[in-house]
């Protein structure tokens, strides 16, 4: 079979190039600010006010380091993230499997019905829902409390973990659990053996959704938390960098560089095991 010219051959490479340019110029343009945030945090108070500005740290310090790890409540500001941050991933994790697989496994009345709510659910914007939170929360005394922000990260997250596990739950071909109910094992029993263990990657993916959702999350924590110090998250405890006197650039951003590092952490930790192509052939024997 004879040969395709040279310069067809190449063709298709020089036609992916303006892609590759473009997926080049998107990522600057979204590592920068990322960059810049880091890079100021190491700089000294005069290089940051400096009318000319450099790309890296000429003279880099610790300073502002210490004055966020220093600020009151650093402690337990973190303590505070990661139990809200944590509770509201493994309870929808929970609900949302349970619902997931009586969505994708089970036939009844209503389902989709129930599925058009969930979807109704993901879209309403979180703004509309401030109001009602915080009447709720007033109303059975649970205002300033990490109790119902947890429960407030819940809820928002919740249609989401449904809508995506119910996705990982389809692509896994039914006729694993019906062969291993067939070997004997009850249909919970097939579940938890087969399906559980190939349904890991829609659990981390979705959890590490759910994670950097809380992590990140500003408005419920500034209007659910008002009065107890104690009981504010890390996003508020971010704010508290700006007075009236003017905002400390260098802690501030020595302070959201120590706020992304656990969400950094978690992605890198989990990146490589987030796929959804584990179960492709899988029933080929």
């Amino acid at each position: 079979m004879a040969r395709a010219p040279r310069a067809l051959r190449r063709r298709p490479r020089a036609s992916r190039l303006p892609l590759n340019l473009a997926a080049l110029l998107t990522l600057a343009v979204s590592v920068f600010p990322v960059y810049w945030m880091v890079v100021t945090a190491f700089k000294p108070s005069a290089d940051i006010q400096s009318d000319t500005p450099s790309f890296l740290p000429l003279h880099p310090t610790l300073a502002h380091f210490r004055t966020a790890v220093d600020s009151p409540g650093f402690g337990t500001f973190w303590r505070n993230s990661l139990t809200v941050t944590l509770g509201a991933v493994l309870m929808s994790l929970v609900v949302a499997l349970l619902a997931a697989f009586a969505v994708g496994r089970m036939r009844w009345h209503g389902r989709r019905a129930f599925l058009l709510m969930v979807f109704v659910a993901q879209m309403a914007p979180w703004e509309a829902l401030l109001i009602p939170m915080y009447v709720i929360a007033r109303d059975t005394d649970m205002l300033d409390k990490l109790s119902m922000l947890t429960l407030v990260y819940f809820m928002t997250t919740l249609p989401f973990t449904i809508v995506t596990l119910r996705g990982f739950l389809a692509a896994i071909p039914v006729e694993l659990e019906e062969a291993a109910q067939v070997d004997g094992c009850t249909r919970p029993a097939a579940f938890r053996r087969v399906t559980f263990p190939l349904l890991a990657p829609g659990l981390l993916s979705t959890s590490l959704f759910g994670f950097i959702t809380a992590w990140n999350e500003f408005a419920f924590a500034n209007t659910l938390i008002i009065k107890n110090q104690d009981a504010r998250t890390l996003p508020v405890w971010l704010a508290s960098f700006s007075n009236v006197f003017g905002t400390d650039w260098g802690a501030t951003m020595a302070a959201s560089s120590l706020f992304m590092l656990p969400v950094l952490v978690v992605f890198l930790l989990l990146q490589n095991r987030v796929t959804s192509g584990m179960t492709a052939g899988a029933v080929k024997g």
